[in-house]
């Protein structure tokens, strides 16, 4: 009897290979464009450590009514206008060419509103020069461009698709965030000691602002790795850091008003500064480290990348027997018959594919990528925990804001004073918030 001769088939179609490579294209598109935005993020960091310090000065500046640090804070102003011809250096040349981009339109907003906020720091700083503004007024402006531009770094942890990267960003948005908190309470600080006196309310401030940096230190340590946490405590155990605290403890016992030499505002700007000096250098180990990362995410997704190209070019001119079972058709590990029993049929698919290793090695390529993705987004989906619950934050102010007709920092004291009272965290409390205004609403 004769037997007709086995039919073959290819192991793949030129679309399904095309496929294979156009997935890991997307991937290094995606990793080059994060590592784009990474370079938009150091860029940022310094133009936020510069603004911090002018702020600081001008507030002793204006306070003291132009007498302390006039000539430090042109001096300040003058790296803050080279950090911030930095970073627009480096949007257009990112985003501002003749080629067609595919920026995020979240960042890209965000970055938009703070570049609009850059363009009016002249007009700003000549109000200071002229001692137009109160010292509040002025530490008011300079804290919505910073927040404006710390907007930048969250997006673009939201934005970001690889897990490593979003957790070196998250931890990074977090110390900054820390890091504008202290500058605050330093520019807080600062009008006190030049005014010569602090009230009950200017201690209740500065006390809040002591408990926000811990928050976001904490939410830090707990997304960075053991190097970025250990240089956090060595810097909580530093002369800065102890000379911070006697003088934190000095302004408690002012509350009630008692004169202080206008003097010590610039002991107290000093020693502050040298603290964010500190949380600076923490800072730019954190954006080294994401530089890092996101340069060797792309190198490896290219290496990857020309490996399938070479395991394809091996594969064209080998082909299976007709009916392999070594496709998505027939693996009983993908999901398909409800309530399947696979069991026996996974023993047969292994017994039948031992000799199959050229099929099996293609078919196992697909899954490998496919697996490859799966595992990304559920790592993804844990690293960005943290920001979606600084928008839940975010929500639960805006609904604080609405119901007491409070600004958004009084209304984050009263997240925070809630979450104190009730031993639990300021997100629980928001996540209460959002919930119940969710019911009323509905």
């Amino acid at each position: 009897m004769l037997h007709e001769p086995e039919q073959t088939i290819a192991l793949c179609s030129d679309a399904t290979k095309r496929f294979l490579l156009a997935a890991k294209h997307a991937e290094i598109t995606v990793l080059e464009q994060l590592s784009s935005n990474c370079r938009i993020v150091i860029a940022v960091r310094e133009l936020i450590h510069e603004l911090q310090k002018e702020r600081g000065a001008s507030n002793i500046f204006l306070a003291s009514k132009g007498e302390r640090y006039a000539a430090e804070r042109m001096q300040y102003v003058s790296a803050s206008e080279q950090a911030e011809s930095m970073l627009k250096s480096h949007l257009k040349s990112l985003y501002l060419t003749d080629e067609i981009t595919t920026g995020n339109p979240r960042l890209l907003s965000s970055i938009t509103l703070a570049m609009q906020a850059t363009d009016y720091l002249p007009r700003l700083r000549e109000q200071v020069s002229k001692q137009l503004l109160t010292p509040l007024e002025s530490t008011r402006a300079y804290s919505r461009l910073v927040a404006s531009l710390l907007t930048v770094i969250f997006e673009a942890a939201d934005i970001a698709s690889d897990p490593t990267i979003t957790r070196l960003l998250v931890a990074l948005f977090n110390f900054m965030q820390a890091k504008e908190y202290a500058g605050q309470e330093r520019a807080w600080g600062a009008i006190g000691f030049a005014e010569t006196h602090f009230d009950v309310r200017l201690c209740e401030k500065l006390a809040a602002l002591q408990h926000a940096q811990e928050h976001h230190f904490s939410i830090f340590c707990e997304f960075s790795c053991k190097p970025h946490k250990d240089a956090l405590d060595a810097l909580n155990k530093s002369p800065a850091a102890i000379d911070i605290t006697q003088l934190r403890n000095m302004i408690a016992q002012l509350g009630d008003g008692s004169p202080i030499a206008g003097e010590i505002s610039e002991v107290w700007f000093d020693v502050a500064t040298r603290r964010m000096d500190a949380m600076q250098t923490i800072e730019v180990a954190l954006t080294e480290a994401l530089t890092q990362q996101a340069n060797s995410k792309v190198a490896d997704a290219k290496n990857e990348m020309a490996n399938h190209q070479q395991l394809l070019t091996r594969f064209n001119d080998e082909h299976a027997t007709d009916g392999s079972p070594l496709t998505l058709l027939f693996d009983p590990s993908m999901p398909g018959l409800a309530e399947d029993t696979k069991e026996d049929e996974i023993k047969t698919l292994n017994e039948q594919t031992k000799t199959l290793s050229a099929h099996r090695s293609f078919y196992d390529l697909l899954r490998s990528q496919a697996q490859h993705i799966e595992d990304m987004g559920r790592e993804l989906e844990e690293a960005k925990r943290a920001i979606q619950e600084q928008k839940l934050i975010g929500r639960a102010k805006l609904v604080v804001m609405e119901q007491f007709g409070l600004s958004e920092n009084n209304a984050y004291r009263r997240l925070q004073k809630q979450a104190m009272s009730e031993n639990t965290t300021i997100a629980a409390i928001a996540a209460k918030i959002v919930n119940i205004t969710t019911k009323t609403t509905a």
